[in-house]
């Protein structure tokens, strides 16, 4: 018996108990549905730290104080990065395209009878816009004199203007900050919300020696961290080992002693966050998977009891030259068949459940914008899986179907 014969026995074999086949396959439609919805909102997560690390600027790297420990205790972050190291790395590195010191600060910035505490509060360089990748909407930026003589200017960030200006132009307006009078020069573009809900233009900028200066009172050059950015991505890891290599002769540090900084890639942390979504993926969806085993126990089952009620059909077949390998290849073929239907409408109905669920995360989280991700690979591993269940759990009752005896078949009632 041919191949297409076998096809066309079995399947009209499922066509006569078309309930029955349906709920034989519900368990592994659920059992995919579930595996390719939690794999579709992890690939999104994932997507998505891609897509915030590359709001942080073109091909960023970022320089941090190393944590400092004694006896074994960590003590936290001290300050051992200066702006001079920002301008060294920017001169001395022929891989970096830009470089900006970084100084947290904060406080409520007021204007006329309006305040508003911003998010974030830097103090930055000249050529911080370059390396976040980030255009001004109106005004301009602040200048080298700016930074060289601690002048009292800043930029601010849409949300900012919406707070205090509303419809008044900022540009050129004073703002008070920690009763410090500033002058806006410029107002950034708008950016949006990052992966957990933040306004990144719910933002202030002001130059980093006038926030050492002016807020903090401070006569030193330290700074919380360095910003750059690398001339293309594929000299990020030339880039950060000449940063490193430079850092280490600035600071005096030989190879015996531990570095006062780190260096770390976006790429670098896009693989780390990357890996810790991947993992609580992979747990999820190997849970939900348990529900495929449930799955294919009833194809199992189901399978069975239909050996069972065409046992005078199977040995009416051998009687008239059907062959073990034969019957053999029409259950199994049953089994493969029911399998694979519900491998693709639960791949469907997996990827329906994680566009919906991305929708409401976007819908519910003020503005975050979890991408949808459809992938073609998952699709072909769930059907392939599928029937893989099916086969496995299916061969059972085929080889029991393929050795019954013709003559005992017949005399089945």
């Amino acid at each position: 018996m041919n191949v297409l014969l076998t096809l066309r026995v079995a399947l009209r074999a499922l066509a006569k108990n078309k309930m029955r086949a349906s709920l034989t396959v519900l368990g592994v439609v659920i059992g995919i549905a579930a595996v390719t919805t939690m794999v579709s909102i992890g690939q999104s997560a994932t997507k998505l730290v891609q897509l915030e690390l590359e709001g942080f600027g073109t091909n960023a790297i970022f320089v941090l104080p190393a944590n400092h420990r004694r006896g074994g205790v960590r003590q936290g972050n001290v300050n051992t990065l200066t702006a001079s190291d920002s301008d060294s790395i920017a001169v001395e590195c022929p891989s970096v395209l830009a470089s900006s010191p970084l100084v947290g600060a904060s406080g409520q910035v007021i204007y006329g009878n309006n305040n508003w505490q911003p998010k974030e509060m830097f103090g930055v360089g000249v050529d911080y816009l370059v390396v976040r990748n980030w255009n001004l909407h109106s005004g301009g930026f602040f200048t080298k004199r700016d930074v060289a003589t601690s002048a009292k200017v800043c930029v601010i960030g849409r949300t900012i203007v919406a707070r205090l200006f509303q419809t008044t132009n900022p540009i050129g307006a004073l703002v008070r900050i920690r009763n410090i009078p500033f002058r806006v020069v410029g107002v950034l573009e708008h950016k949006g919300s990052n992966m957990i809900g933040d306004d990144q233009d719910n933002i202030i900028l002001l130059p980093h020696t006038t926030v050492r200066k002016r807020l903090y009172g401070s006569r030193f050059n330290d700074v919380h961290a360095i910003m750059v950015s690398a001339k293309s991505a594929t000299r990020i890891p030339l880039c950060k080992k000449e940063i490193t290599q430079l850092l280490l002769d600035r600071h005096r540090i030989n190879k015996k002693k531990k570095p006062d900084f780190e260096v770390q890639t976006s790429t670098e942390i896009a693989d780390m966050l990357g890996m810790v979504t991947g993992t609580l993926t992979l747990m999820i969806a190997s849970i939900a998977g348990i529900s495929l085993i449930v799955g294919g126990v009833g194809i199992m089952n189901i399978m069975l009891v239909s050996v069972t009620e065409r046992t005078r059909e199977i040995g009416i077949r051998m009687a008239v030259g059907a062959r073990s390998g034969d019957i053999l290849r029409q259950f199994l073929i049953e089994a493969v068949f029911l399998s694979s239907i519900g491998g693709l409408v639960g791949f469907m109905l997996g990827l329906g459940a994680s566009a919906g669920i991305t929708t409401l995360i976007n819908t519910f989280t003020n503005g975050t914008k979890w991408p949808i991700v459809i992938s073609i690979p998952a699709a072909i591993i769930a059907i392939l899986f599928a029937a893989a269940v099916g086969i496995f759990f299916g061969f059972y009752p085929a080889k029991r179907a393929s050795k019954l005896d013709p003559i005992d078949a017949l005399r089945y009632e």
